[in-house]
């Protein structure tokens, strides 16, 4: 009886979560994958036309397959593998030293991560403006650098290479601070006893200690890093100004999915790209657990 009790209260508990993960989590990835397999405008009902989303897709869209997926891709393994470092490495060294100043760090760092991606565009979009007020156009004019301005945000040479700046210096978020605690919950004894045992540098300190000794924080790290690098998109729209970006040269898988679901109401295909958007996340985050998950 009391086992019974146990097990009510704790279904009661756990209601909401399991009410909110449905609701939000399952029904959309469910009609998603649903209408990936459907021909919708949002205006007549679904038609099912079976897997010819996924057939177009890989091909009979040109833009898809010539533009978007190398776009996420290389998108991808900079900012994804690149933010996941810098991360570890100013969570070590801030690990390093004392309390006061490194709180101050840390908030200055996390910060950029706690303003809207899009409201920080504006900022950029001020510094690499395609005239002479912009600052970086200013200062190179004035160095004698260029001769005239240089149209950044809608040169298909430098919107993909500001697009990655921009992400990663707004990249330390959740799982910076997570990396950051994981430091500092470090026994100090297993540093001592390691020197003890041969290491005799902080890069074999970082290797075989460190790393090792936050694993969970690591994987937690990485996950955040995939998904969030994947899910980026409105930063080129934003910067860019436009939606598909010039020439292409910033459109992502998230751009893609919008253009032919909120612009041209596709609903079916742009269900397809979100769903492949979905296995993407889902197979580097299998890669992140077999690197850092628990081998038990």
């Amino acid at each position: 009886m009391a086992n019974n009790k146990q097990h009510l209260s704790t279904s009661v508990f756990l209601a909401p979560y399991y009410i909110m993960f449905f609701t939000f989590i399952i029904l959309p990835v469910a009609a998603a994958v649903t209408l990936s397999f459907t021909y919708f405008n949002a205006i007549e009902m679904p038609t099912f036309i079976g897997l010819a989303n996924y057939v177009n897709v890989i091909t009979q869209d040109g833009v898809f397959m010539r533009y978007v997926l190398p776009n996420t891709l290389t998108f991808a393994f900079i900012v994804g593998p690149g933010g996941y470092i810098l991360s570890f490495l100013l969570a070590w060294m801030l690990a390093q030293i004392s309390k006061v100043p490194r709180t101050i760090l840390a908030l200055i760092i996390y910060s950029p991560s706690m303003t809207a991606g899009i409201a920080m565009a504006v900022v950029w979009k001020i510094i690499f403006s395609g005239d002479q007020v912009g600052y970086l156009n200013n200062m190179l004019i004035t160095l004698g650098v260029i001769l005239e301005p240089i149209q950044f945000l809608q040169s298909p040479e430098h919107l993909m290479t500001i697009m990655i700046l921009v992400t990663l210096w707004g990249s330390m978020g959740v799982g910076f601070l997570a990396m950051l605690s994981g430091v500092l919950n470090i026994n100090k004894e297993i540093y001592e006893a390691g020197y003890i045992d041969g290491i005799s540098n902080r890069f074999q300190e970082i290797i075989y200690i460190t790393i090792p000794s936050m694993k969970p924080q690591m994987l937690f790290g990485a996950v955040m890093a995939v998904v969030g690098t994947f899910q980026a998109g409105a930063i080129g729209v934003e910067l860019s100004g436009a939606n598909p970006t010039p020439q292409y040269s910033g459109q992502l898988m998230v751009n893609h999915l919008e253009d032919f679901g909120f612009i041209r109401y596709e609903m079916g295909y742009a269900a397809a790209i979100s769903v492949l958007l979905l296995l993407f996340i889902y197979l580097f985050s299998k890669i992140a657990w077999r690197l850092f998950g628990e081998k038990d």
